[in-house]
């Protein structure tokens, strides 16, 4: 298939406001800023880039679609996001899968598990 995923975009009220929590959350850089959508990618150019694009309507309800991101320290992780600006939402467990719910600081929801359960 000649598919990849290029870029995951999260509406936002003010993609400057988010580009300083996305950038230190994921270590990322912004490659463009077009003012009313700014692109972050990783800096080493591996992997996807992540979008902000301003829309004028307020988040409402639960995302249909959001990223889950794995760390080797699941509680590291947590803890530093949230000294970033990000909310715990909750903390979900199944076997052989805990991961938390956090929100960025416009509530987009995203989640952290350990790196060592995610399935590959």
């Amino acid at each position: 298939m000649g598919l990849n995923i290029a870029c995951i975009t999260i509406d936002c009220a003010d993609p400057a406001k988010l580009t300083g929590f996305w950038t230190e959350a994921l270590d990322f850089t912004i490659v463009a800023d077009l003012g009313e959508f700014v692109f972050l990618a990783p800096k080493d150019a591996r992997g996807a880039a992540l979008g902000l694009q301003k829309v004028d309507e307020p988040k409402e309800r639960k995302n249909r679609v959001h990223m889950d991101l794995s760390a080797d320290d699941r509680a590291a992780e947590v803890e530093r996001l949230v000294g970033l600006g990000a909310t715990v939402q909750g903390e979900f467990t199944v076997p052989g899968l805990t991961w938390t719910v956090l929100a960025d600081p416009e509530g987009n929801e995203f989640c952290v598990s350990e790196r060592s359960e995610m399935p590959t």
